[in-house]
């Protein structure tokens, strides 16, 4: 016997996000009534993670799913969303919620105006796309943003999907999303710019010699802050600090680079924020500034 309040979950976008989440909703007894998928990756992703689903029109979904989950880009959202407005596609009672993490319910506003119901359900995870990410959900936040009456249905819905529903402002969802990219994408560029230091200066496997290092750090970082802060701006060690920024710009030819870019600018930043907090002395950090100043891309200050 089927649980009560079961949905019939239509998923427009059959990504990364969209297969698996569809999925997690199926997984949590829901029936997921079709699906849309353009390019062959996404239509293989749905015949592996939705198995049976049938992959139908887009407006054919929405006709047919008590819930619509748009997992589209960011910039496509808002004019699929009016797009299906002048269909005349949404439906009142309809309940409607996207992934995105910049936008809230607002961006939903022709949704609202319908008599459907707006859900921002954003999960602060990357995906893969494959059948790993639904054992990752089960260690996941979503980022959960709806009108107060309608909150419980957004959480209750991100529960069943195994993960836990934080409430997020709806002003506060750029500044929301802006952390978890600036958290998550920036580490990416810089353990590909590490990476490639080792690799060109003979290390054969950079992958072993930063993991055991960089997993030690984000440790750190989570539980103790930036108190776990280590290393020569942390020591006030001026004279370092500069003949690193000498030895990339060296190493870049002379002409600066983006990782010389990318640790200047890091350098700087976690100055400032060591300074801050009471783990460098103001004159210190003055001495990393003076430091840096002299190897910028601009040249001495």
């Amino acid at each position: 016997m089927a649980k009560p309040g079961r949905l019939g979950v239509g998923i427009i976008g059959a990504g990364k996000v969209g297969a698996v989440l569809g999925a997690a909703l199926r997984a949590a007894e829901h029936a997921v009534v079709g699906v849309s998928a353009v390019s062959d990756a996404s239509r293989e992703r749905a015949e592996t993670l939705l198995p049976g689903v049938p992959v139908l029109e887009i407006q054919d979904i929405v006709e047919r799913a008590e819930l619509v989950l748009l997992a589209v880009p960011d910039d496509a959202l808002g004019g699929l969303v009016e797009g299906l407005a002048k269909l005349g596609a949404w439906q009142p009672g309809q309940l409607v919620a996207h992934t995105s993490g910049r936008f809230g319910v607002g961006v939903l506003h022709p949704v609202r105006a319908a008599g459907a119901v707006p859900l921002a359900l954003h999960p602060a995870m990357t995906f893969t796309g494959m059948s790993l990410d639904l054992t990752r959900l089960l260690d996941c936040t979503f980022g959960v943003t709806a009108d107060a009456a309608m909150l419980p249905i957004a959480q209750a819905l991100v529960v069943e999907m195994g993960a836990e529903p934080v409430v997020i402002a709806e002003g506060d969802r750029t500044i929301y999303h802006a952390a978890l990219a600036h958290g998550s994408n920036h580490l990416v560029t810089l353990v590909a710019q590490a990476s490639q230091l080792l690799a060109e200066v003979g290390v054969e496997a950079p992958d072993r010699m930063l993991g055991p290092l960089l997993r030690a750090t984000l440790e750190n970082a989570l539980a103790s802050g930036e108190t776990a802060l280590t290393g020569p701006v942390a020591r006030g060690d001026a004279g370092t600090v500069e003949a690193h920024a000498r030895a990339l710009r060296e190493h870049d030819g002379g002409t600066g680079g983006d990782v010389l870019a990318a640790y200047l600018a890091m350098a700087r930043a976690t100055a400032t924020r060591a300074e801050g907090r009471g783990l460098l002395k103001p004159d210190q950090a003055d001495n990393i500034r003076i430091a840096l100043e002299g190897t910028d891309d601009d040249g001495p200050a």
